[in-house]
């Protein structure tokens, strides 16, 4: 699941440095982006209060995954990572993934289900299937400056 986040989600990070310059990215994704990333994939997935769950192709190769948190007291489902690997986008797998997901959560008796992602162009593709899939956005802008 983690060498597939860092392949889904190569193109995310080039947007990001792209957009905010190496000084900045490399002082939000130390040591490096991939290590960040991977170390992010592997707290989530292992979180006791996390579900993950893996798409799978005929022959038993990892399509993509999904990680679900819930907050019972709030009534919150939260999809908190979603991944396709680059060889199955585009096939509805993402797709299957978060009709999966909202599913589970409205099968938990939660009334409210979030999924957050980036305003850049790398998270356009992330953005359309969520709006597809009936979610609604509302922008939030996190503004950087490096001290040096």
């Amino acid at each position: 699941m983690v060498d597939l986040s860092l392949l889904a989600w190569e193109p995310v990070f080039i947007s990001f440095e792209n957009i905010l310059g190496a000084t900045i990215f490399d002082l939000l994704y130390r040591p490096n982006w991939r290590m960040a990333q991977a170390d992010s994939v592997r707290k989530s997935c292992l979180t006791d209060s996390a579900e993950s769950f893996v798409s799978v192709t005929a022959d038993d190769a990892i399509a993509g995954f999904v990680v679900l948190m819930r907050d019972q007291d709030e009534s919150l489902g939260v999809i908190e990572m979603i991944a396709v690997h680059p060889q199955h986008q585009r096939r509805g797998r993402g797709r299957a993934l978060m009709e999966f997901a909202i599913q589970r959560l409205r099968e938990q008796g939660l009334a409210l289900i979030n999924v957050g992602t980036g305003g850049d162009p790398g998270h356009a593709p992330a953005r359309a299937l969520y709006e597809a899939v009936g979610f609604t956005g509302v922008p939030l802008v996190n503004y950087y400056m490096a001290t040096d």
